[in-house]
């Protein structure tokens, strides 16, 4: 196949445009005609070249990209004739319009190598009025846009994730306010990510749509430190503002003047900082004028204040006209979260000639969580005035400033966001939408170090099926002394695998680093470094002793995980191979004579900035906040982690370990504490901290989820609804600090469609044997035994498991419930609240009590019968709460029962699931079941109990309910009981 019926191909697909999709041979034999070109350029041909061509193919690409976006347009373009986004109906309708429907070998080639991406951001929101179409997209123009897509691209993003960014964009700019609107209307929202996935990369996207669609001053508000303002700045420089802007019309052939202008000492200005080839306004788009640069942050600007004058072409007609907007320049801001700085800028703001009340203003605020949030006592409060902490109230001053000022908070912990008062109408709360967005392809989260959803029971883990047996390490040894030494040879060790991997051309490595955080203190950093240093001196990797350390890292750790899990991508099979190159990685990290750098506020130990941006960096980093918030630590393979924290968010902003891990996720390493010293006799794990934070994370996501769809055209939530969905896994680990809770108060946790799976069971002989008392009649009415299915795939190669089924009234149900004593006396409170307030609305209960098989399990239990008892564990460091007690296989069947997932054709779930029916498991537990009794007493069975509501139960158009907050408790900070 020649270049030239590729260039046909593409140049068809490009012609389209945002039109949607138009019949592609006929263009594309358009195209071979203006060429003068008789060559193939059918369905066949197309086909064929397509199936055998790389997934970083232009036109592979080109095309993939174009289906993806077809695929997500707005149902409201005609093209589209009502088809849903994502649907196979819109797929078919794509096919359709390309002219391949009747072609079943192009559909087929099509669906194959450009699968239907069901993948999508979910959405809280306020009905609002859409303004930003595909038509004002086209009038008004995507320069900026385009071309921050066409840099993403070159970073070889999957079509996918550009499609997703595109969708999830405009999902936030068409809920902000159209910039040409005569009517003020400011909006408020709030954005969730994932810790280091791409938020920077989103909010970038929506800034490049606002330019395009008007708004002409920019906002963004960075963290508090100075090391993520330049970050962002750079970035935001580089593949959005683009060579031409940062230029502003100096001559780059004049040395003097370039002198000045930034980035010039940067190795990537030359090939990878955006260039439009042109000037923006000389293709009658908008400028964009710097207000920050890479080394400053915002000044006041004295003399210089005309900077922030903006330009009108009809000085009678208002800024937001249609005769003045378009040919403005816009400003981009980017400064740090600092009482200083922001009011140098409210300040100027006040003093301009433009009035306020007409300029279209975005405010992205990144890391909205942090500083952003009002964490002033309400007891302070006074007249009905807020006395606001400093940075809120410099955020509602430029909000009140500026009638048309859109703000979008960003964070991956939404819980202080969520919990501000919505009635504040000053305050930052997203009382427009909330949107969460997918987890991207790719991505190593919190998830990827825990087992939580694993069918595999813990015995039988290895690291091929267990995510912690491949990656979590503990930081401490056997013998209670601090494992820095192994955590330090792996550092070199997976230096040395990346370099093996550099010389067989699979990747290219900028950055490699270790991250050592055990304390904020600064004074801890010092000793810190300084035991590094001694211990990488006395390393000896040169030597007999050291290289025989590594070898049996390499050979006990090493080895068996790539082998598992590193797909691809090459690893020696023997220590010699790797020798050699553990002399490089030596080299390259003590390239600078020091190996350590640490970051942190004290001029004198951090000496040595910290730049990803203008040199490689091999090193290992030590340090506390500045590492822990928005800031991107590149190349991060090997982590050491001990420090304790009690908030939720701040735990899940230090795992700095997250993230993306191209040619590397085999070699990822975390050295977290398990039992770290909190009080006398006290230790907690962080390990099984960051699992509760997952498990919180994950269930406020799939709740938001659950009531993201509309319900008779309307939201069933809006954002001011959202707080009472936020739970606390752990009882020592709330979900934000105490100060950033005022107005939380979970009176009732909504579990809709949600599994519910308590773990505090109390192990006394007392509270077992009433217990069992409880729940022995739900255990004793599942006395049917049925086969049910494990949903694998493909259908064929799926497997089933014994269990024990029936059902229950609500009553018998409930009275169970309440019966069962927990370890606290508020644990699952607020859940039982809500099961005695549902009471009559959920007509049944289906009991399922699995089976293992195993007969060496199997006991008569009291007024049950013969049934399995499960090996369960308390878990350290308290030993008070349970591991998981459920089996992802069985909870299949509870929630197929239920309808919170697809049907995948269960025939004895088929016969018995109806409206209105909940699901129960049942689990009797025991540490070891071989050493009870054949027939044990009550008093030796825990049984665990887990339930799930069906979806959608309540009568009405909504599915939830919101009890009233207690006014008598305002001044209190009110935690969410545990859930």
């Amino acid at each position: 196949m020649t270049d030239i019926a590729c260039d046909c191909w593409t140049a068809a697909i490009l012609a389209m445009g945002m039109g949607g999709p138009k019949t592609l041979i006929v263009r594309a034999q358009t195209e071979a005609l203006d060429r003068g070109w008789k060559g193939d350029v059918g369905v066949a041909a197309l086909c064929a070249y397509l199936a055998s061509s790389s997934l970083n193919d232009t036109l592979r690409k080109t095309i993939h990209l174009a289906i993806s976006k077809w695929d997500i347009a707005s149902g409201a373009d005609p093209w589209t004739e009502s088809t849903a986004p994502r649907s196979g109906e819109r797929r078919a309708r794509v096919y359709e319009l390309l002219g391949f429907a009747p072609i079943a070998d192009a559909v087929r080639t099509f669906d194959e190598l450009f699968p239907l991406d069901h993948l999508r951001a979910v959405v809280i929101s306020e009905e609002f009025i859409p303004w930003y179409t595909t038509t004002l997209r086209e009038e008004r123009g995507t320069l900026y846009y385009s071309s921050y897509e066409g840099v993403l691209r070159g970073k070889n993003w999957p079509a996918t994730a550009l499609s997703a960014l595109d969708e999830s964009t405009s999902q936030v700019v068409e809920r902000l306010t159209d910039p040409q609107r005569a009517e003020a209307r400011p909006a408020k929202g709030l954005v969730i990510g994932y810790v280091q996935s791409g938020k920077t990369a989103n909010f970038t996207g929506v800034i490049a749509k606002a330019i395009d669609s008007g708004y002409r001053l920019v906002i963004v508000l960075t963290g508090t430190i100075d090391v993520l303002r330049r970050q962002t700045q750079r970035r935001i420089d580089m593949e959005l503002v683009g060579k031409e802007n940062i230029l502003g019309g100096i001559d780059p052939g004049d040395a003097d003047l370039m002198a000045h202008v930034d980035y010039q000492d940067d190795a990537d200005w030359e090939t990878r900082f955006l260039s439009f080839g042109f000037s923006p306004s000389s293709r009658n788009f908008p400028d964009i004028m710097r207000l920050t640069g890479a080394k400053f942050d915002y000044k006041a600007l004295s003399a210089g204040i005309a900077a922030l004058e903006f330009e009108k072409r009809r000085p009678d007609l208002p800024l937001y006209d249609k005769e003045n907007l378009p040919l403005s320049k816009a400003r981009i801001v980017v400064v740090k979260k600092n009482k200083a700085v922001l009011t140098k800028l409210v300040q100027d703001l006040r003093r301009i000639k433009t009035p306020a009340n007409e300029i279209p203003t975005l405010i992205i605020d990144d890391e909205s969580d942090q500083a952003s949030v009002n964490t002033s006592n309400p007891k302070k409060w006074s007249a009905g005035k807020t006395e606001r902490t400093a940075i809120n109230k410099l955020i509602s001053r430029l909000l009140g400033l500026l009638p048309r000022a859109q703000y979008v908070g960003y964070t991956a912990t939404p819980f202080a966001n969520v919990f501000v008062d919505p009635s504040d109408t000053e305050d930052i709360f997203p009382k427009d939408f909330l949107i969460s967005l997918p987890r991207p392809f790719g991505y190593m989260g919190v998830a990827d170090f825990h087992d939580l959803d694993s069918g595999v029971e813990p015995e039988q883990r290895n690291v091929s099926n267990s995510n912690e047996k491949a990656f979590v390490r503990d930081a401490v040894g056997t013998t209670g002394a601090p494992k820095l030494q192994e955590c330090i040879d792996a550092f070199v060790l997976s230096a040395a695998i990346k370099l093996y991997r550099e010389q067989a051309k699979q990747a290219t490595y900028r950055h490699h680093t270790m991250l050592l955080h055990e304390s904020v203190e600064q004074l801890a950093h010092g000793a810190l470094a300084t035991e590094v240093r001694m211990l990488w001196n006395n390393s000896g990797f040169s030597g007999a002793s050291g290289l025989a350390r590594l070898k049996s890292l390499y050979v006990d750790d090493f080895l068996p995980v790539s082998n598992a899990r590193a797909g691809d991508f090459a690893f020696p099979t023997n220590f010699d191979t790797l020798k050699p190159h553990i002399a490089r990685a030596v080299g390259k990290i003590t390239a600078l004579n020091d190996p350590v750098i640490v970051v942190n506020g004290d001029r004198e130990m951090s000496s040595e900035e910290i730049d990803f941006d203008k040199r490689e960096v091999w090193r290992i980093l030590i340090g506390g906040a500045k590492l822990s918030r928005g800031f991107t630590v590149e190349g991060l393979t090997v982590s050491y982690y001990r420090r304790k924290t009690r908030q939720a968010d701040t735990l899940m902003q230090m795992g700095r370990w997250f993230g993306f891990r191209p040619g590397y996720q085999d070699l990822v390493r975390l050295y977290i504490g398990r039992a770290e010293p909190d009080g006398p006799g006290k230790t907690l794990d962080l390990y099984e901290a960051f699992g509760a934070v997952v498990r919180d994370e994950e269930a406020f996501r799939e709740q938001l989820r659950q009531y993201s769809h509309m319900v008779d055209g309307k939201p069933q939530i809006t954002p001011k609804d959202v707080p009472p969905l936020v739970s606390q896994h752990l009882p020592w680990l709330k979900p934000s600090s105490a100060n950033k809770m005022f107005n939380a108060e979970l009176v009732v946790r909504r579990t809709s469609g949600s599994l519910v799976i308590p773990t505090g069971y109390p192990t006394d002989a007392r509270a077992k044997k009433a217990n069992y008392a409880a729940v022995q009649p739900l255990l004793a009415a599942a006395n049917e035994k049925v086969d049910l299915i494990i949903p694998e795939d493909p259908p064929a190669a799926r497997s089933k498991f014994e269990a024990w089924i029936g059902e229950v009234d609500s009553k018998t149900f409930l009275a169970a419930i309440e019966g069962i004593e927990w370890i606290t006396s508020d644990y699952y409170k607020a859940d039982k609240v809500f099961l005695r307030e549902v009471g009559d609305k959920i007509e049944r209960w289906c009991v399922i009590a699995p089976q293992t098989g195993e007969a060496r399990s199997v006991r008569n239990l009291s007024n049950v019968g013969p049934r399995t008892v499960f090996k369960r564990n308390l878990k350290p460091p308290t030993y008070t709460l349970w591991g998981e007690p459920t089996d992802r296989k069985h909870r299949w069947a509870a929630q197929l029962m239920t309808g919170s997932i697809p049907d995948y054709g269960d025939p004895e779930i088929a016969a018995r699931r109806r409206p209105k029916t909940g699901a129960v498991l049942i689990y009797p537990m025991a540490f070891d079941p071989s050493t009870l009794a054949p027939a044990p007493e009550p008093e030796d069975i825990v049984l665990a109990v887990a339930w799930i509501m069906p979806v959608g139960f309540a009568t009405g158009s909504r599915v939830v309910q919101f009890r009233a907050k207690d006014s008598a408790r305002a001044n209190q900070a009110i935690v969410p009981v545990k859930s």
